[in-house]
């Protein structure tokens, strides 16, 4: 086998190899034997049907197969020769395959480039110095009264107002037909919370409990519904149902009920834990990204194009998702300047991904089996009805590799965040904050 090994560019290797004829000829010989052992031909024996018949035809049945066969195994062999990790797959060039002659073919990849990190202990980190206020106590107090409020019949009035909880049957109709979605029955909206656009939630203070109202709205040019977009669509609206939300009372009834202590002072001592916890993890995050943008800026280095692309399209459908999953009927469409951001977000994802790994790597920081195992088991129990899903999940190797390369990166940074110089410091005050401190 003769080889031409080149490299492109940082990361892109391109390999030509050239086979011999008694080689090409041998991988013939083996798939038109066993291919003889499998197929059943009229007028044949089983394993008796001559080469020339098969060739007539299987011919190129078996070509494509010792073509595929032979690029596989040579190039694996070189790969592993030389100890390449690719990360995109080979784009192939062969010549034509004979089955008397020389066969030769190019292949193009990606490979993880080689990183010297340098200047990875000892980084110089500023953790802000934070904690929870009584306000912000207060805050989250109000939160859960909130979350546990109820909603009673209004009975007093037969008149929306702003704050009231509707049941409302709708439909509307754009050009003078129906569209999707524009068609609900005791459909529950909070007036004045923004769950409607202004023209609609506006319309709907002062309606009639059992009046049909009639309703115009005028959709924004950019309106993520197309069909929508810049028309105006006709509503027939009824109001069948008014209610309030009902809040109640924080007091030690309140938190024995809700907050399963035995007084309200407990239950804001349980929620100052709470936030305190959540803005320890906040700093924790903090300096990871501090961490990860100094490494970044100490070793800079072209990431292949390949991951980031990779990355990219993980992070566009990431959003797609989040926006299908909206109130709206409809994803906005991805513009070019929503994929340049993400873009730009998917290269410095994959630096750090490539650096905190070579650090990994000259750290011997490693990931035991039973570590793997310990995280899936700590994810099931926290999936609930899902748990068994996940677990058929994380029987698949890749997945496994996948959440091993996961905490060894995470142990990377705990280690590294060990090593490094951190200062507390007082946090910056924008102008209100600073107003109302010399107030």
């Amino acid at each position: 086998m003769k080889i031409d090994f080149a490299e492109l560019s940082t990361v892109q290797r391109k390999v030509q190899i050239e086979l011999p004829a008694d080689e090409v000829a041998g991988e013939f010989s083996r798939a038109y034997h066993d291919l003889g052992r499998r197929v059943r031909i009229k007028g044949f024996r089983a394993g008796k049907a001559p080469r020339s018949v098969l060739q007539g035809i299987y011919g190129e049945e078996v070509r494509e197969q010792v073509r595929a066969q032979l690029v596989e195994h040579s190039l694996g062999e070189v790969i592993k020769d030389r100890g390449l990790q690719l990360i995109s797959r080979p784009e192939i060039e062969a010549a034509e395959l004979q089955e008397n002659g020389e066969f030769s073919f190019s292949a193009v990849f990606e490979v993880k480039p080689e990183i010297d990190v340098k200047n990875y202990l000892g980084i110089e980190l500023d953790k802000v110095r934070i904690s929870v206020t009584d306000d912000q106590v207060d805050e989250a107090l109000i939160r859960l009264q909130q979350s546990h409020a109820r909603l009673e019949p209004v009975t007093d009035r037969n008149v929306a107002e702003r704050g009231d909880f509707i049941a409302v049957d709708f439909a509307g109709s754009a050009d003078g037909k129906p569209f999707s979605g524009g068609k609900g029955e005791n459909y529950v909206i909070e007036i004045g919370a923004g769950q409607a656009l202004p023209q609609f939630d506006d319309a709907l203070q002062g309606a009639k409990l059992g009046e049909e109202k009639q309703i115009n709205v005028t959709y924004p040019e950019d309106y993520p519904n197309r069909g929508l977009a810049g028309k105006t669509a006709e509503f027939s609206v009824v109001v069948r149902e008014i209610k309030q939300k009902v809040l109640p009372t924080i007091d030690d009834d309140f938190a024995k009920d809700h907050g399963e202590c035995s007084s309200l002072e407990e239950l804001k001592g349980v929620i100052r834990q709470r936030l305190e916890a959540e803005l320890t993890q906040y700093q924790q995050e903090e300096l990871k990204e501090q961490l990860l943008s100094h490494l970044i800026e100490r070793n800079p280095f072209d990431p292949p194009q390949s991951m980031v692309e990779r990355q990219t399209r993980y992070l566009l459908e990431r959003k797609s998702t989040s926006n299908a999953n909206s109130p709206e009927t409809e994803a906005a469409p991805t513009t070019e300047e929503t994929r340049k951001v993400l873009e730009a977000r998917a290269v410095r994802q994959v630096q750090a991904t490539l650096l905190v790994e070579k650090i990994s790597q000259l750290e011997k920081i490693e990931v035991e089996d039973r570590d793997v195992q310990e995280r899936i088991d700590k994810l099931v129990r926290a999936a609930g009805e899902r748990g068994k899903a996940l677990r058929d999940f994380y029987s698949k190797a890749e997945a496994r590799a996948d959440l091993r390369t996961q905490i060894a990166f995470e142990r990377t940074l705990d280690f590294l965040l060990q090593r490094a110089g951190i200062k507390e410091v007082d946090p910056v005050l924008n102008k209100v904050d600073e107003e109302n401190k010399k107030s």
